[in-house]
């Protein structure tokens, strides 16, 4: 099994429920009512997450060639606005965004 990072989002779809009074959303798995993902969902997303940071870092450091004026930030919110345009497509949760890009930040500014 992978090590996920304390920091990688649990719940990336939170659901609400409308109503007066508190209510938790649930899945019955296997007889168990299951809030959130579980540990192999969560494995999955993880992987799924962590090879777009990859691809995304090494993407960064082909376009950076291509755009020499641009400052890190400015490249890297370029990307970030990529990204939020294809969440959806890609199935990712706004907190597995958030995630993806605090991780490309840093590895890209660990690797320039």
């Amino acid at each position: 099994m992978i090590e996920i990072p304390e920091d990688f989002p649990r719940d990336p779809f939170p659901t609400v429920v409308g109503g007066t009074q508190p209510k938790l959303a649930g899945r019955l798995i296997d007889g168990r009512l299951v809030i959130g993902l579980t540990a192999d969902e969560r494995a999955q997303r993880y992987a799924m997450c962590h090879d777009l940071v990859v691809q995304l870092v090494a993407y960064c450091h082909r376009k950076q060639p291509q755009y020499p004026k641009w400052s890190a930030d400015r490249l890297l919110t370029w990307v970030g606005n990529g990204v939020r345009a294809k969440r959806t497509q890609w199935a990712l949760g706004e907190a597995e965004v958030n995630w993806i890009l605090d991780q490309v930040r840093s590895h890209y500014a660990a690797r320039s």
